[in-house]
Parts: structure tokens; C-alpha cells; sequence
């Protein structure tokens, strides 16, 4: 099966790259910073020799745009929205002059896009949509501008033909230097890792292995398309996210910080509090409705898989 991966060279990148069966899957990866064999360059504004990997392609997975770990500054933010919303545009534009188009479309969307909440579940069907929470910081509402548009620039392509999926992904952890979990588990072992704020805020995860798996069954069930949680199923609240990734490390203890520490400490990493300070109640109604199993289900038993991986 013919692969072409947009913005392949970063994390989830690399997580398809470990966890497609080679066997199954030939993968080209066009990229911006293409520098290996079967990578292909592009600038994500304007279509060139790239346009002819679609041809054929059975499907094509767009992971482009600017990476959300940084300070969410104007400047940060516009080139987050202009990078996600060009090479959507751009890919859509493409798909349309195939004479073979790819079947099926996976595009990155986030599970940022759902509201700030901490009491019910957040699904495709029935989940609180985000952006009108007066109480939060304008930047997250930002965020959720930034997902909105994302997915109506998928939805507005003319690509009749292909089948169009929006992933609202929550936060994958996976092995990668500087990934998500990799960050954590260095504040963990660093003693850092305990309460933040209030502790409630509800973190929404999954285990790189089944965001791989998620994908390969999107892939593989034509019935599917539109927006679609991957998410594992158990959303939970961040004191008890810390407390399971101190024990995976065996580290007994772990400072709690206030909120404005958190936000020293998120300028200090070049991040922003809303990476761990909005709850994110976000659960897979649709991939589980349609029979996809979860490896790992549950945080504590994830966490350690990954930090037996990751132990020198």
C-alpha cells in the first residue's frame, strides 16, 4: 500500500515509521526539512514535483505544521494557523488534479478543539465544543480557532474521490527525544513531577503503539470519516497522570506547583500552561463504536511500557 506522509520528520513521524508494518506499507515522506531516502521536499505554500508521489497513492497523511511546543506569542500562534491552513489547502489542491487519487485522507486535527471541561466526557457525537469559555485565557481560545479552521479547510477541499478523516489527536506519548513524554518523565525524575494547579484538570493521552494501530484501522474501515478522537479510553485527572509516571520511574516524590509557577516554568521551556493546565476530557467514542481495541487502555499500564523502553 502506497503511503504519503506530509510532515513526516517529526514525532508521529517517526512513531509510523517504527510501528508501520514494512511489509504492508511503503511510506514516502515530504517534508521541509527532507533530507533521507524516500523523503521528498516541499515548502507547504506552493505545489511542485512533489504533487506527483499523490498519484496513485492509496493514502495520504498530513502531519504538517508549525509544533505547538513554544511560547504562544502573536507572532507563534499566526504561524501556527497559516502553516496548518496552507498545507491543508495545498495537499486538497493536489489531491484534486490526480487522475488516480489517493482513497483516503488522514489530517491532523487536536482535542484541544473540545472545551475546558472537567465533568462530562468530550466524544465526536456529543462533546462540548471550545472557544466561547469566558473564563480562560484568550490563547486557548486561539488554540481551538486553530483547530476550527484546520478541519473546514480539510472539509472545503474538493477531493470527491477521497475519503477525508480530521484526527483530533490528544497528546501522543511516544519514546522520541523532546516528545511529550520524554518532557515529563525528565520533570519527573528531576523531582518536578507532581500537582499542578489544582490537580483536577483532566489530561487526555495515547500510547504511541495505538495512535499507530488507530491510524492502520481508520485506513482499513471505508465506514469511517469526519472528525475522529485518538484518544485513549480513560481520560484522567493530572494528579493521578503524575502520580502514575512517578511510580513507572520509581521516584517518590513529586513538588506541586502553583499557577504561577507553572507559568514561570512553562517560559522557562518555551511552552505554554495550556499544554497542562486546560482539561482535556476527551474519550474515542467513534473508534470504539467501531470495534478498535486499545493495547493501552489505561495510563499507569502505558506509562510503564514506555519508561521500560525508554530505561538506559
Amino acid at each position: 500500500m502506497k503511503v504519503v506522509v506530509f510532515g513526516g520528520t517529526g514525532h508521529i513521524g517517526a512513531a509510523l515509521m517504527r510501528h508501520f508494518d514494512p511489509d504492508k506499507f511503503h511510506v514516502t515522506i515530504v517534508s521541509r526539512s527532507a533530507m533521507g531516502p524516500g523523503q521528498i521536499q516541499w515548502d507547504g505554500k506552493t505545489l511542485g514535483p512533489w504533487r506527483e508521489a499523490l498519484e496513485g497513492a492509496e493514502v495520504v497523511i498530513n502531519l504538517a505544521g508549525r509544533r505547538v511546543h513554544c511560547r504562544y506569542n502573536e507572532e507563534n500562534l499566526q504561524e501556527m494557523l497559516d502553516s496548518r491552513i496552507d498545507s491543508t489547502r495545498l495537499i486538497g489542491e493536489a489531491i484534486a488534479q490526480c487522475k488516480n487519487p489517493p482513497k483516503v485522507w488522514l489530517q491532523s486535527s487536536t482535542a484541544t478543539i473540545y472545551a475546558h471541561t472537567f465533568d462530562h466526557d468530550n466524544d465526536e457525537e456529543s462533546g462540548t465544543m471550545g472557544g466561547t469559555e469566558p473564563e480562560v485565557p484568550a490563547v486557548w481560545n486561539f488554540s481551538i480557532k486553530i483547530a476550527q479552521e484546520w478541519e473546514t479547510a480539510l472539509m472545503e477541499a474538493n477531493t470527491p474521490k477521497t475519503r477525508r478523516i480530521a484526527m483530533r489527536s490528544a497528546i501522543m506519548m511516544g519514546v522520541d527525544k523532546d516528545s511529550a513524554f520524554e518532557i515529563f518523565s525528565r520533570l519527573t525524575r528531576l523531582g518536578l513531577g507532581g500537582k499542578l494547579g489544582s490537580g483536577e484538570q483532566f489530561v487526555s493521552w495515547i500510547h504511541e503503539v495505538d495512535f499507530v494501530r488507530a491510524m492502520e484501522f481508520l485506513i482499513d474501515h471505508p465506514e469511517l470519516e469526519g472528525p475522529v478522537n485518538i484518544c485513549a479510553p480513560n481520560p484522567l485527572p493530572q494528579v493521578d497522570f503524575a502520580h502514575a509516571m512517578r511510580r513507572a520511574w520509581r521516584i517518590p516524590f513529586g513538588l506541586p506547583a502553583a499557577p504561577w509557577m507553572i507559568a514561570i516554568g512553562a517560559w522557562f521551556l518555551n511552552g505554554d500552561t495550556e499544554l497542562v493546565m486546560k482539561s482535556r476530557r476527551v474519550v474515542p467514542g467513534r473508534l470504539e463504536k467501531s470495534g478498535f481495541k486499545f493495547q493501552f487502555p489505561t495510563w499507569p499500564e502505558a506509562a510503564q511500557d514506555l519508561v521500560e523502553k525508554m530505561r538506559p
